[in-house]
């Protein structure tokens, strides 16, 4: 595979590395940030204790990956919350789906664009959304996907907030998550503006050598 080098805004401003990975045959190599403590502002802390977890490729994600090359994507539109350096948006492109990829950190976008064109992938839009404050012009989606965005209290009702604000009438939401202690409260958050979800698989997962089982959540309008 024949890869784009990296822009230079992204080598300019970050010390950048890569991650390989090979999913159901697929070969990635993905920029990323090479320290992501490196990326923490206290000034973004303070604002919303944002904290820059976009900036690694997380099992979730390979999770999500993996599960959406098995779509057929073609005329249908993916949108993805939380999108980070982009393997999941990538993987969505591959599968045929016109993507939209979302982040609330203009950088997380910056890396997915980057990856897209490493990847010489042409169907991968990218927009910045803070999900608390969603853009009305928005649109609703085939698809929504987002893998671990349920770490903190307030997420699960943030998330199932937009996927009934973007999934299409018969639109299907899909959803990893590796066991996060909040997550517990997405189901019932998703009841409440009658949508149903439900853990259809648990994926055996390893992050740094650690085991981990991955739910794969489905969200559908009730």
């Amino acid at each position: 595979m024949s890869l784009v080098p990296p822009p230079p805004t992204l080598s300019r401003r970050f010390e950048l590395t890569n991650t390989e990975l090979t999913i159901t045959g697929r070969t990635y190599d993905l920029l990323r940030p090479k320290n992501i403590d490196d990326l923490i502002s206290q000034e973004d802390f303070d604002l919303d204790e944002r904290i820059p977890y976009w900036a690694d490729c997380w099992p979730s994600s390979r999770v999500l990956a993996e599960r959406l090359l098995r779509e057929q994507g073609q005329n249908r539109r993916l949108l993805e919350l939380g999108c980070g350096i982009g393997l999941v948006s990538l993987a969505a492109a591959q599968a045929g789906f016109d993507v939209l990829a979302t982040d609330y950190y203009a950088a997380a976008l910056e890396f997915t664009s980057a990856n897209a064109a490493r990847h010489a992938l042409d169907r991968v839009d990218t927009r910045l959304v803070d999900w608390r404050k969603l853009p009305g012009d928005l649109g609703r989606f085939d698809i929504v996907a987002a893998s671990d965005v349920l770490y903190e209290r307030q997420q699960p009702a943030l998330v199932a907030a937009v996927l009934a604000r973007t999934l299409s009438a018969n639109g299907l939401g899909l959803l990893t998550d590796p066991g996060r202690r909040t997550a517990g409260s997405f189901v019932d958050e998703c009841a409440k503006l009658e949508l149903k979800a439900e853990r259809v698989a648990m994926v055996p997962a390893e992050d740094a050598r650690a085991q981990l089982t991955v739910s794969i959540f489905e969200v559908r309008h009730g």
